[in-house]
């Protein structure tokens, strides 16, 4: 009888083990089979025949064990599966982004999709053996961010513990993986719920002027509140006036030089004033002398230059290339 069981195939013992547990339980796990298990294992259910007691019952033996062994096997499509029979859409996917985090399949992986800049203000209340122990784990470019975000004195002692570092004992790891976890990953998850007024600034932003004149109207007339709110949120070309000096030559630098002029065309004369006025007396002759010799531009191509140079200065902004001061906590003082 051992040696019938010994020959079975996987698909017959799985065939035998679903003609056991009775139809109901049987139907749950066909329910989660894909349609070729599923045609394959009913093949075979039709053709086992007679099978005797004593092989079946070292059959379910033989499971037991195994089962019993082998652990469970979790993953996230899992653990959304399971949740999606309890929970509405909404609540499933916020679960799901707070468990995922940012990408990456381990939690080293997800801290170098982090930016360094959070990372590294996080990490500055560390130990620096602490750090050591993190920066050791993730992939060497991010490291190096991270150090040249951090105090330089902070980012030296933790250079030295990391030279001086052996392999770290399996416990010590265990432990900063659970305490990122449980502290910063999970709050990075609950912090990166963005407020949709902010998602929606940033649409309104990318409209046309008339297509966002459109909506903007229409949404006043609704939600006052929240077309204000938006209003509020929105960074358009006419904010660049706000920019110190400094950050305007250095937007100059990266500029394309055929956007500028086209710009500048739409522009109104103080923030017209504002860049010329940080240019050399050449350069601002020649782009005088472009826009000049440009003639009637349509307005489409204009709103097309001045989104990409808000664009380009809202991504140097968050890099910390540039200043926009436009909030009371990026207000300079001189």
């Amino acid at each position: 009888m051992a040696e019938q069981l010994r020959i079975l195939t996987g698909p017959e013992k799985a065939a035998l083990l679903m003609l056991t547990i009775g139809e109901d339980n049987a139907g749950k796990l066909f329910s989660m089979m894909h349609d070729d298990e599923i045609r394959e294992l009913s093949q075979i259910m039709s053709s086992l025949g007679s099978v005797g007691s004593a092989t079946m019952e070292k059959l379910v033996m033989e499971f037991a064990e195994n089962f019993s062994t082998a652990g469970a096997v979790g993953s996230y499509e899992t653990a959304e599966r399971l949740l999606g029979k309890v929970l509405d859409k909404s609540r499933l996917d916020n679960i799901m982004d707070e468990i995922r985090g940012p990408a990456g399949r381990t939690l080293w992986d997800k801290l170098d999709n982090v930016s360094e800049v959070i990372l590294a203000n996080y990490l500055r209340n560390e130990y620096p053996q602490t750090v050591a122990v993190v920066l050791s784990k993730i992939s060497a470019p991010h490291t190096a961010k991270v150090l040249s975000v951090l105090p330089e004195n902070f980012s030296m002692e933790v250079i030295l513990r990391m030279l001086r570092m052996d392999s770290v004992q399996k416990e010590v790891l265990s432990d900063v993986e659970k305490t990122l976890r449980t502290e910063f990953m999970s709050n990075l998850a609950r912090s990166n719920r963005r407020d949709p007024h902010e998602v929606m600034s940033e649409i309104f932003n990318s409209f046309d002027r008339n297509t966002e004149a459109r909506f903007m109207s229409a949404l006043e007339d609704r939600q006052k509140d929240s077309a204000e709110k938006i209003k509020s949120l929105m960074f358009t070309f006419d904010d660049l006036a706000r920019l110190d000096s400094g950050s305007v030559q250095t937007l100059l630098k990266v500029i394309e030089k055929d956007k500028l002029p086209r710009a500048l065309k739409g522009a109104s004369q103080p923030l017209r004033d504002l860049f010329l006025s940080n240019m050399s007396e050449r350069a601002a002759k020649i782009l005088r002398e472009d826009m000049e010799s440009m003639g009637p531009v349509r307005l489409r191509e204009v709103d097309e230059a001045q989104q990409y140079i808000v664009n380009l200065a809202k991504d140097m902004a968050n890099k910390g290339e540039i200043i926009l001061a436009g909030d009371s906590d990026d207000q300079l003082i001189y």
